[in-house]
């Protein structure tokens, strides 16, 4: 796992900063500011920003929900990605008193339980316009938005000074950010993949729309019944869904990638049903909600298979189903990646009746074929 370090000069990244990375597992990378951007943000889990970064590569992190943790002169970098300008607004209080966390900072992903700042660690003074949705996390009088967060992964500090070693709240900050990037890195490298990709996907997958339609009639659900799309991407499932269970059923369209989401409600997919960036193994649903659950090309990819099968049980109703599906099957997959069947693969017959039956489903039906792959599985009694 790596985390890219946007420095004011070539070199190493700065020890301080490296060295509280590796304790977090994490491979520091050093980017020298005015150096083009990583290529697509493959394999990096996290921005470090000391100098100028490139603002593609910053817009790029922000699409994607990269972790980015933004030091001066970087925070102005980073509001300028998000659509902010330097604010006009002049000093008022030319003593720069403290820094104080605001009552935001309490429940910060970053901040929560930081200390009070070192009290020899002063505001920056020049003015700085945030976006509109940004949350203050720290502030002091006269001199306010000393630090923020801009959307759900990335941070600015304005009042650590720029030299390192950083001094013990910065180096605090820091080791927090690691453990964040560590925690996060599953999904950061989801999301960063998908999100190049989203705005293509539709055209280059339209093709297998009758494949997705016929999968969905296999789910079998009722007039007024409550579908789940998870990992929907764009959403080519939920028409086949609404047709399904009419205009009294509920589709819901769940993607951990807010790219795919918006590729999917501008192909209108909104008019089916309902979408939502969620963890597929922690889904904001209450048990027994859904009466059938779809999920094409999703579950063989996640880190933990039999946590996302348990919590698929759980929200499904007794009398509901659970459709496994992929436009291509398994042979054919292989070959089209250059390798030969996996006997340990978790969509073969045996593996996958065992992860299932050992989280709360049986397996009703499993087809493998040529052209697509399709298992139907029911709440165990």
């Amino acid at each position: 796992m790596a985390v890219v370090v946007v420095q004011p000069a070539a070199g190493h990244a700065p020890s301080a900063v490296s060295r509280v990375l590796a304790a977090a597992g994490l491979t520091s990378v050093p980017l020298a500011d005015g150096a083009g951007p990583c290529a697509d943000l493959a394999g990096v889990e996290g921005l470090i920003v000391l100098g100028a970064a490139d603002p593609g590569l910053l817009r790029e992190a922000l699409a994607a929900e990269v972790p980015v943790l933004a030091l001066e002169p970087g925070t102005r970098l980073l509001v300028r990605a998000a659509g902010a300008a330097p604010g006009a607004r002049p000093a008022t209080a030319p003593d720069r008193p403290p820094v104080e966390l605001t009552r935001a900072a309490g429940s910060d992903p970053l901040f929560a339980g930081s200390t009070r700042p070192s009290p020899g660690l002063r505001p920056a003074c020049d003015p700085l316009e945030l976006p509109a949705d940004a949350v203050v996390l720290a502030s002091c009088d006269g001199y306010p938005e000393q630090a923020f967060r801009i959307g759900t992964s990335a941070w600015g500090v304005r009042f650590l000074p720029q030299e390192l070693p950083l001094d013990p709240w910065g180096e605090q900050l820091l080791g927090r950010f690691a453990t964040l990037v560590a925690a996060r890195a599953e999904h950061t490298a989801t999301r960063a993949f998908f999100t190049r990709r989203a705005d293509a996907w539709e055209e280059r997958f339209a093709y297998q729309t009758p494949a997705y339609e016929a999968a969905v009639a296999r789910l079998g659900l009722a007039p007024g019944g409550r579908a789940l799309d998870l990992g929907c991407g764009t959403g080519r499932a939920m028409p086949a869904l609404r047709a399904q269970v009419g205009p009294r059923g509920q589709v819901l369209g769940v993607d951990l990638t807010p790219a795919m989401l918006a590729a999917a409600a501008r192909h209108g997919r909104a008019r089916h049903g309902s979408l939502l960036a969620a963890d597929c193994t922690r889904l904001p649903l209450a048990g027994a909600s859904v009466d059938g659950v779809f999920s094409a090309g999703l579950l063989d990819h996640l880190p933990d298979p039999a946590a996302a099968l348990r919590e698929w049980a759980r929200v499904t109703a007794a009398d509901g189903v659970l459709l496994l599906f992929h436009p291509s099957g398994r042979a054919e997959r292989a070959a089209r990646h250059g390798r030969s069947l996996n006997p340990d693969d978790l969509l073969a017959e045996d593996n996958l009746r065992h992860a299932l039956g050992t989280t709360g489903w049986h397996l009703e039906e499993y087809e493998d074929a040529a052209g697509h792959f399709l298992a139907r599985a029911v709440p165990r009694g």
